[in-house]
């Protein structure tokens, strides 16, 4: 029988026991996307939303998340990061979201990475919403990670959606 690293002989979901682990530079990049309309953008570009600057308040709030993820996601261990990056960019089908979180640690950083883009898409909708109630957050997921037992990682991109 399989065993699960997250489950106990009981069948309880647990933390995994990463003492044993050697410490590596762990990396990992995720990115998102706010679909919005065109006349939205262009607010954002020209700084006309009411709430302030949505793409500051989005990294910010990209950035606090990541450094809260163990406290969000229940079997996440507590890490300390050395480096978050969150980037908000403009595109032709709304905002963007990149996050890149690295540390050095026992266990990896995708849950950071992709909690800060995550939470980044939900801080642009609330800037945003007065604009634009039919936005919607798609595409969050891993596109990189590097460090540990697995190695470097890249995840091909997705094909366009129509």
């Amino acid at each position: 029988m399989e065993r699960f690293t997250h489950v106990d002989e009981e069948g309880r979901v647990r933390m995994v026991d990463v003492s044993n682990k050697v410490v590596s530079r762990r990396m990992a990049r995720a990115i998102g996307l706010v679909e919005m309309s065109a006349d939205v953008v262009e607010m954002i570009r020209d700084g006309k939303i009411p709430k302030g600057n949505p793409l500051e308040a989005a990294r910010l709030g990209g950035i606090m998340a990541a450094k809260k993820t163990a406290e969000l996601i229940p079997l996440c261990h507590p890490l300390i990061l050395d480096l978050i990056e969150v980037q908000c960019q403009p595109s032709e089908r709304g905002i963007s979201i990149e996050a890149r979180v690295v540390a050095e640690g026992r266990t990896g950083v995708e849950m950071e990475a992709l909690t800060a883009v995550s939470v980044a898409a939900l801080v642009l909708y609330d800037m945003c919403k007065s604009a634009d109630r039919g936005m919607t957050i798609s595409e969050i997921r891993l596109v990189e990670k590097a460090g540990g037992r697995s190695g470097h990682f890249i995840n091909p991109p997705e094909e366009p959606k129509h």
